[in-house]
């Protein structure tokens, strides 16, 4: 972690941040110096050299901040073969969660799982007999090792009533998560025109299995699962990279070619990665491996304001004061390239304002939104420092003016 910037920038850097007019849903654009973060050694004032990929759809961000470091194509809607059961654990995961299975909890491997997904399919399975049931915990080991789409499928029906009723649990999991653009058909990942999703909705999922389900995490990790007389390895292939890969699932079908989603952790920093579209095993190996290496390599963690310090303010409507200070959550750290050969921010605090009381302190109501010469994009939450109660009727009513004449142009 790099020591806060001086204090003799920290005031000139403050007060260009401050957003009090709130023009739609953005606040003020702003520059600021890259002077006023941390000094680097001079073998470090380089700047990340372009990048391009083989792959057809890409993503890297920063797993923490969510920062992203490089895209390409990365809303381009795709079939994301096996990577879609991410979906399927997140909402098994869920239900975990929420008491409704348990890990004991057996599944019945129907014949339609069967036929679908098992060995009839000549797809990757499990094998699990016909009219067997095995407990949770042995078939998520099945979806996440050998990817098995029986298991996926069994898992899916039992949940769901049926494999398309699950999918819609996926589709509005992935809503509720933002995945905007993601609607899924099935369990597993085969084909289906209208099965979809993003390389950067993947990412965001990814983010989401990382953060929220801690306990399960370390299922991708697993290197290998026995199962009746079948010896299954893992299929992601940078396990053993040696280069901090912890997770999450590999893909292909002839319609979108090989894919990945990986994470990685290297000295406390963690990477999310997702490429798709690549033609051969290979490729997505190689591809994947330089992407990540590249992201560790160039792209370190700046302080830009301490905890509790002020980083802007923004409009309030009709409430006692007219602006409300902002702070993060703590320390606000951003993710950029390690002393860029340009010292320049683009920063802006975004809010769908004007904000309205009454507003206690520690609300979360803007977003502070980074960005350096395009190569970075950070954005992190920001908090009332403050409580703002409503004023009477008169000061509203001169709010409502002064929205309605000017739009907070002042």
């Amino acid at each position: 972690m790099s020591e806060p910037r001086p204090n003799t920038a920290r005031k000139s850097s403050q007060r260009s941040i401050d957003a009090p007019f709130c023009r739609g849903a953005v606040g003020l654009l702003l520059v600021l110096s890259l002077l006023a973060l941390p000094a680097q050694s001079a073998a470090a004032q380089t700047t990340p050299p372009p990048l391009t990929t083989k792959a057809r759809q890409a993503i890297l961000i920063d797993a923490d901040s969510g920062a992203m470091l490089f895209q390409h194509n990365a809303d381009d809607r795709m079939s994301p073969a096996s990577m879609s059961k991410l979906m399927t654990l997140a909402v098994i995961f869920k239900a975990l969660k929420a008491g409704q299975v348990k890990l004991e909890t057996e599944f019945l491997m129907t014949p339609y799982a069967w036929r679908k997904g098992g060995a009839p399919s000549r797809t990757s399975a499990m094998f699990v007999p016909v009219g067997t049931r095995e407990p949770l915990e042995q078939l998520l080991q099945g979806i996440v090792v050998e990817s098995g789409n029986d298991a996926a499928i069994a898992v899916a029906e039992g949940i769901g009533g049926t494999e398309l009723g699950f999918a819609r649990m996926m589709t509005e999991e992935a809503q509720r998560l933002g995945m905007k653009r993601s609607v899924f058909k099935n369990a597993t990942g085969l084909y289906d025109p209208e099965h979809l999703t993003t390389a950067r909705d993947l990412a965001m999922l990814a983010r989401h299995l990382i953060r929220d389900y801690p306990d399960h995490y370390p299922r991708f990790a697993q290197k290998e699962f026995q199962y009746r007389k079948h010896l299954f390895r893992n299929r992601n292939p940078l396990l053993a990279s040696g280069i901090g890969v912890d997770g999450l699932k590999t893909g292909s079908i002839k319609e979108s070619g090989y894919g990945m989603v990986a994470s990685a952790k290297q000295d406390n920093r963690r990477l999310i990665l997702v490429v798709n579209g690549l033609d051969r095993q290979e490729d997505r190996k190689s591809e994947a491996t330089r992407l990540l290496e590249w992201g560790f390599k160039n792209f370190t963690e700046y302080r830009l304001f301490d905890a509790g310090e002020v980083v802007g303010s923004a409009r309030v409507w009709g409430g006692a004061r007219m602006y409300v200070p902002l702070t993060g959550n703590g320390a606000v750290n951003v993710i950029l390239p390690r002393a860029p050969a340009n010292p320049r921010l683009k920063a802006e605090i975004v809010y769908k304002g004007p904000l309205k009381t009454p507003i206690k302190q520690g609300d979360a109501v803007a977003t502070l939104r980074v960005s350096s010469g395009g190569q970075t994009i950070n954005e992190l939450p920001l908090y009332a420092a403050e409580d703002v109660e409503g004023a009477g009727a008169l000061k509203r009513g001169i709010d409502s003016f002064l929205h309605m004449a000017f739009r907070w142009l002042l």
